[in-house]
């Protein structure tokens, strides 16, 4: 199996303000590239060639993880975004936030919270359980929640090439102003 690079479902340009055509470029175009051209060199000929990328994820370490955790990572990242998206979800999805933190106000608050809080870089991830229980959590470097048994939903990328060109340090305004593109059918539909 080899890796390919995701197309992007939009153009480079509309996600902005949120996420800026030049972040995009490299983001997309360099960073994720780059997880794509290295993994495909790292597996070829091993026993991981022919894995699935979540099955690639929970089983594999070092370089390898790293490098597979990124591109699921990105994968699911930048296919939740849209233009013209926002608002909230509907639903089940809604149901089950409002169950956990009672508004999906409390649920924005507590994410931008583990965004915020999340030392260095890394991602912070609505996820679900087996059973379809919602929890946030904060995984360090590439890693994703396949490696605890849940499904990954919808995730911010904090390592500081997500955002660093249009909003330098201020890591809790590029948070806020993804709310403004999060395709939250997409969300749900991984829900």
């Amino acid at each position: 199996m080899k890796y390919e690079l995701i197309q992007l479902p939009y153009a480079p340009n509309a996600l902005e303000p949120a996420i800026s055509a030049e972040t995009l470029s490299f983001h997309h175009g360099k960073h994720l590239a780059g997880y794509v051209n290295t993994l495909n060199s790292l597996i070829e000929g091993t026993e991981y060639a022919e894995l699935p990328l979540e099955e690639l994820v929970r089983k594999s370490e070092g370089a390898i993880f790293n490098n597979a955790g990124q591109l699921l990572n990105h994968n699911l990242y930048f296919t939740q975004f849209g233009p013209n998206k926002g608002g909230q979800p509907t639903g089940k999805l809604l149901d089950a936030i409002v169950a956990k933190w009672g508004s999906f106000e409390a649920f924005q608050q507590e994410f931008l919270t583990a965004c915020t809080t999340l030392f260095g870089s890394g991602w912070a991830w609505l996820a679900a359980k087996a059973d379809g229980e919602l929890v946030i959590t904060k995984e360090p470097n590439g890693s994703n929640p396949v490696v605890q048994g849940l499904r990954p939903l919808f995730g911010v990328d904090v390592w500081e090439h997500a955002y660093y060109l249009s909003y330098q340090n201020r890591r809790a305004d590029h948070v806020k102003d993804l709310w403004a593109i999060v395709d939250w059918d997409v969300v749900a539909s991984r829900y």
